[in-house]
């Protein structure tokens, strides 16, 4: 309790800092993440890529990423043992902020895809353990989270083999697939707007007092839904068949209507990346916070502050907007080719998987999700369409990524623990 009073404003500081610094780092690989397919298909730019995170990634934190914030918090280890010692859980979540943030600059540096769910878990492991000891994971959450792991990458990239043999079937193959891109669109652009809300109104927007019977929701989702297929219908009306490109390339017209599409598949991503990924930034800041503001007590739940929520927000935009672009090739261009139709079906795929393990309260990783979904689009046209020495790496960085947060992470640790103890 001494040390908590004494350093309490040095630890509030370096708390806002470390988190400011690794939600930048979420900015700079894993938002890029989500945005490389609408950039790597041509649909937007990097800037309109930035402007669209910016909206939206912020929307998503502020407005539904309340509840994975608490599993990332207290769900992997158990605060209680650290009732008489609070400065212990403070030098913890400070040395796993830190040691994520440094992981995730250097992965970007790199290009590599990595996933900031599994730098803030493994670094938070890796604090227990060094810390307090291996009783004080819980072991049974982190079978899960690595369950989600492997599950992941497989959802995302079945649900996007799905929707692109869905428009294989009901746009590519059909007689007149501009005249059938024109019909189906607002139906996908429907889905876009209709999933993404109400999953997020399904996980209930505590923090902002709104609460909504199951009817209600569905009714909420299904009008939004609705304004968005309006909105798409009217963009995607004024796309106009382009013969000169058809003769060069049969589908060049399809691909232009789903241009416009593409942003509403980039909105929602951007959205979903925000209510799930934010807590890997904010979680440990948030129980930094709470135990210096009530002057050394660790409760298991705390209420969480809006202030966080858009600090995180901010954060992420930095980082997508200064360093984002490394990753967004990676996943945009160099896994597979990808157009308007492929990136749209691994978007709202991506979008959808996240959402849905958003609303259950699991850290899973957007990035395994995306790469996923963008493997398979791949694989929708055989496995020759995906370049896998570029996945080789990928997975590899992803397997080195757990025990890298654990060992900086338990490094900070005992740094902390030295420097203030």
């Amino acid at each position: 309790m001494e040390i908590i009073n004494e350093w309490g404003s040095v630890f509030l500081i370096l708390a806002i800092l470390f988190g400011l610094y690794m939600t930048w780092g979420i900015g700079a690989n894993d938002v890029a993440n989500a945005m490389g397919t609408s950039v790597g298909s041509g649909a937007i730019t990097i800037k309109q890529a930035i402007l669209i995170a910016a909206i939206c990634e912020f929307a998503g934190a502020f407005i539904a990423g309340g509840n994975v914030t608490e599993t990332i918090r207290n769900g992997i280890i158990d605060s209680s043992s650290m009732v008489d010692r609070p400065e212990l859980l403070v030098y913890g979540m400070l040395a796993s902020l830190l040691a994520a943030g440094i992981w995730l600059m250097i992965a970007s540096a790199r290009g590599w895809p990595v996933s900031t769910t599994h730098s803030i878990v493994g670094a938070i492991v890796g604090f227990a353990i060094a810390g307090i000891g291996v009783d004080a994971v819980h072991w049974d959450m982190i079978g899960q989270i690595v369950a989600s792991w492997v599950i992941s990458p497989v959802l995302g990239g079945a649900v996007a083999l799905l929707i692109m043999l869905s428009i294989r079937r009901l746009i590519l193959n059909a007689e007149h697939p501009f005249r059938q891109a024109k019909r189906w669109g607002p139906v996908y652009v429907f889905l876009v707007g209709w999933i993404v809300s109400l999953v997020s109104l399904f996980k209930g927007l505590d923090h902002l007092n709104l609460h909504m019977t199951t009817l209600e929701s569905f009714i909420a989702a299904t009008l939004f839904g609705l304004l968005t297929a309006a909105i798409g219908k009217i963009l995607i009306d004024r796309v106009q068949i382009d013969e000169r490109a058809d003769r060069t390339f049969h589908f060049a017209s399809v691909e232009k209507t789903f241009t416009p599409m593409m942003i509403f598949t980039a909105c929602a991503m951007a959205f979903a990346h925000g209510s799930n990924d934010v807590a890997n930034g904010i979680g440990p800041l948030a129980a930094v916070v709470a135990v210096i503001q009530s002057g050394g007590e660790v409760a298991q739940k705390s209420q969480l502050p809006l202030w966080i929520l858009i600090l995180g927000g901010v954060g992420i935009v930095i980082g997508l907007a200064t360093m984002g672009y490394r990753v967004m090739e990676t996943i945009g261009t160099k896994i597979t080719e990808l157009t308007p139709t492929r990136g749209f079906s691994a978007t709202l795929a991506a979008a959808a998987v996240v959402v849905l393990a958003s609303k259950t309260g699991l850290p899973v990783s957007t990035t395994h999700i995306a790469v996923g979904a963008v493997m398979g689009v791949g694989l929708s046209r055989g496995i020759a369409a995906l370049d896998l020495r570029v996945i080789g790496n990928i997975v590899i960085s992803w397997l080195i990524t757990l025990p890298a947060g654990a060992i900086l992470a338990a490094l900070f640790f005992y740094l902390f623990r030295a420097i203030f103890g």
